[in-house]
């Protein structure tokens, strides 16, 4: 239960912030002792489903009447759907490890200081996310997929993605915010379908503590992130992945 509780709040702090929250999962199971099973890989997916819950709490009113809003993250979800099912099984097999996630924090944290010391908002950026062109939508997706790789971040991928397009801050982390509920359904419904089976009753609780707790942490997280990007930029995020990569390989794989 404890382990369960934990494993919550570290996802629901950390899956909307741009430092990938499987990642975070991945690091955090190493540090509890949690061996890689499929159960807690399984379970490292679907507690995220408990963080998307929060998005849907606070963003009801746009999911249910805007629909313009909801026709681009439609779009944006079809290239995602299409290589996750293409690459999913393999990625989970093979790419759920922690040398892929410190290499991905590390790299990752580079390339989002990178951006923001380059990036510049220019005039008449879309400031909405209806705004927002149908091939954008579409390129945000392919960027989405990025994050296919733990320790990549679905957040930072499709922020850095709106971003270079000449996307307004705040317009892109609620377009990220909203992407992630269709991307993580389908996640968690296509793993469940392929696992469940297997799973004890012990097992199921598990899911719903980890689920309950990151849907709680996450209601906290959103709203902070979204006062935050009004003043920040994300370099303070990119320096706290490099630390972390630095930090877990000289004590965990060195």
């Amino acid at each position: 239960m404890i382990q369960s509780i934990v494993l919550g709040i570290i996802e629901g702090l950390t899956e909307f912030l741009p430092i990938s929250s499987t990642g975070h999962l991945i690091l955090t199971a190493r540090l509890l002792n949690l061996p890689q099973t499929e159960f807690l890989k399984t379970f490292e997916i679907v507690i995220q489903l408990g963080a998307i819950f929060a998005v849907v709490f606070i963003y009801w009113k746009t999911i249910l009447k805007d629909m313009e809003a909801m026709k681009r993250i439609a779009v944006a979800f079809v290239p995602t759907a299409i290589i996750g099912l293409l690459l999913y099984k393999i990625f989970k097999q093979y790419f759920f490890s922690e040398w892929v996630v410190v290499i991905a924090l590390f790299v990752g944290g580079i390339v989002l200081i990178i951006f923001e010391m380059l990036h510049k908002e220019k005039e008449g950026a879309e400031s909405e996310i209806k705004q927002i062109s149908y091939r954008k939508s579409f390129l945000i997706g392919i960027f989405q997929s990025i994050a296919i790789v733990p320790g990549v971040s679905r957040s930072a991928a499709t922020i850095i993605g709106g971003l270079s397009m000449g996307i307004k801050r705040k317009a892109i982390v609620e377009f990220s915010f909203l992407l992630a509920i269709p991307t993580m359904l389908a996640a968690t419904a296509y793993d469940m379908l392929k696992s469940a089976p297997t799973f004890s009753s012990t097992d199921f609780g598990s899911l719903a503590i980890g689920f309950v707790t990151s849907f709680i942490v996450a209601l906290f997280a959103v709203k902070w992130l979204i006062k935050y990007i009004e003043k920040n930029n994300f370099i303070a995020f990119g320096v706290y992945r490099i630390v972390l990569a630095i930090l877990f390989f000289l004590v965990f794989l060195r």
